[in-house]
């Protein structure tokens, strides 16, 4: 397992594994052929960066068995998700701030996120895991009181999209098995959430073959698998948030209003 980062240092940016509290750094592409500088960095000196820049961002709806069974929803019988906006994107750490066009509830919604390492148009299956890089934790925040507040057209894009509204990272952790994953979501020091990835309505080597038959899959893309129970609305002035999945780390933020 490995666990990779971008980071900015000495006004540059550049990529390589945390191993400790140290960053082995890397030279050539991430995804294809990196090869290790011979260099190492601590974490203290860099500021990390979303793992990946990719060219865009998948977000499930109704993905989870649970959440689906309480919402009284029908379990969809193809994935069900909406693009986030490349500029809501935010690094481990960064504080969000409140819209200043917007005065109602904001939400967490702790996710596994999906890496895509490789280029994926109409794969199987059983193709769809070698296309797959590795898995980050997200943090998909939600004004949620916008998504139906025209009754004629649902704004799921908006809801999602404001700046600061996409932390991902802080790192990308590769040969992970997602179906033994549990996410967890704490607030403000309090668990909010925790749930098993196996009980997914779509796997993630689903969810990569089903989309790249959509469009296609760049090598950086991030697919959020959805959430479950247990989301909430951040209430106080300044919320720390942190999304935990065992085996790939730790995303914090701050979210203040």
């Amino acid at each position: 397992m490995a666990h990779w980062v971008r980071f900015e240092h000495s006004g540059g940016a550049g990529f390589g594994t945390l191993e400790g509290d140290s960053i082995a750094v890397h030279t050539g592409n991430m995804f294809n052929g990196a090869q290790p500088a011979g260099e190492s960095l601590a974490l203290s000196s860099v500021k990390l960066l979303t793992p990946t820049v990719p060219t865009k961002i998948i977000a499930l709806w109704n993905n989870f068995h649970a959440l689906a069974a309480k919402l009284n929803s029908p379990v969809p019988a193809d994935p069900l998700y909406l693009l986030k906006a490349g500029s809501c994107l935010t690094t481990p750490g960064a504080e969000v701030r409140r819209p200043a066009s917007y005065d109602g509830k904001v939400v967490y919604e702790g996710e596994l996120g999906i890496v895509i390492g490789k280029t994926a148009t109409n794969v199987s299956e059983e193709e769809a895991g070698a296309h797959i890089f590795g898995y980050t934790c997200v943090n998909d925040i939600t004004a949620a009181d916008i998504i139906n507040k025209d009754a004629t057209f649902a704004q799921w894009v908006r809801a999602k999209s404001f700046d600061g509204f996409g932390p991902f990272g802080p790192v990308v952790a590769t040969d992970v098995d997602p179906a033994t994953l549990v996410v967890r979501t704490i607030l403000n020091g309090d668990e909010r959430q925790r749930y098993p990835i196996s009980d997914m309505v779509f796997s993630a080597r689903q969810l990569v073959s089903r989309i790249s038959h959509d469009m296609t899959l760049n090598p950086g893309d991030v697919i959020c698998c959805g959430t479950s129970l247990g989301v909430g609305t951040m209430k106080n002035p300044t919320n720390t948030v942190e999304i935990t999945i065992e085996g790939i780390g730790t995303l914090s933020n701050t979210f203040v209003q």
